[in-house]
């Protein structure tokens, strides 16, 4: 109650919460376009989505290790995980393609365990990052404070999201990525090869993570555990703003944000993590009642 009465008092404190809210939610809504596309066209669950994004830390980091800056490690990442991402796909995704959902589950998560495992290995355990030093905004008189890397990151989670629409809407594989997802067989029958739509999409995937952690490791942390966070919050998103939804990504992407800042500083942050976790319940029995009703109503 004392923190909520802090807020009130303090509304520079509020705006500056939700700023740095909405700030982190762009970053969120980058692994949840990827989650929506595999979802959506492949039918699949990929647990391994945030070790993606952890994978993508690491390509940017040492980038920045070769005496480049990390910000450049954008479009190296993202490259480099969509050649992960195809090669994961040609050894694992393609026979688990058109089986039972929780197969998926399973098996994307034993990419996950072996991901972090790896991780660990190569990198160690160690918490690191990589510094931007591109300096911070002041607004109203320096009583709220932006990083300037957080205002680049919303800038081009934005513009990716604006190029997976036109590339989705009028590309020849983005019309192709569509079709599959709406119906494979008939797409099999119109000539599409669907397993070439499938690694595609696979790999586009692991690109935006990629590209994603990039962002990752110049405002946060990474280690080689951290892709779970990453993989929850894109699970969350993809829920609540529903298959092929890029807009309803967006704002589900930027509301998780706000509410994790807030939840932060009114309960902790050391129950921050106890916060999304018991968000993913709530909105699970939700969307659990909502297709109850559907159900219902179709009757």
């Amino acid at each position: 109650m004392d923190n909520l009465l802090v807020l009130w008092q303090a509304p520079t404190l509020t705006l500056q919460l939700l700023i740095d809210g909405v700030l982190v939610g762009a970053i969120y809504c980058l692994p949840a376009y990827g989650m929506a596309l595999v979802w959506g066209v492949m039918k699949i669950i990929n647990v391994a989505q945030g070790d993606f994004v952890m994978l993508g830390g690491y390509v940017a980091l040492y980038v920045s290790y070769a005496g480049i800056h990390p910000m450049f490690g954008v479009p190296v990442a993202a490259a480099v995980l969509f050649v992960f991402g195809w090669i994961v796909y040609q050894l694992v995704i393609r026979h688990i393609v058109d089986r039972d959902l929780f197969v998926s589950v399973l098996a994307t998560f034993g990419i996950s365990i072996v991901l972090q495992q790896l991780a660990n290995q190569l990198f160690s355990a160690n918490v690191e990052t990589a510094e931007a030093n591109l300096g911070s905004t002041y607004l109203f008189g320096s009583t709220i404070v932006v990083g300037n890397i957080k205002l680049v990151a919303v800038a081009i989670a934005l513009v990716l999201a604006v190029v997976l629409f036109l590339f989705l809407k009028h590309s020849r594989l983005g019309q192709a990525i569509r079709a599959t997802a709406q119906n494979p067989r008939a797409a099999r029958i119109l000539g599409i090869e669907t397993s070439q739509v499938f690694a595609m999409t696979y790999a586009l995937n692991a690109a935006i993570c990629g590209a994603a952690g990039a962002l990752v490791v110049q405002i946060w942390i990474i280690h080689p555990y951290i892709g779970l966070t990453y993989t929850i919050r894109a699970f969350m998103i993809v829920v609540v703003a529903g298959l092929g939804n890029i807009a309803g990504v967006v704002l589900a992407g930027l509301g998780l944000g706000a509410a994790e800042q807030f939840a932060s500083f009114l309960l902790g942050a050391e129950y921050q993590a106890a916060f999304v976790f018991s968000l993913l319940v709530v909105i699970l029995l939700w969307r659990s009642q909502m297709l109850a009703r559907r159900r219902l109503y179709l009757k």
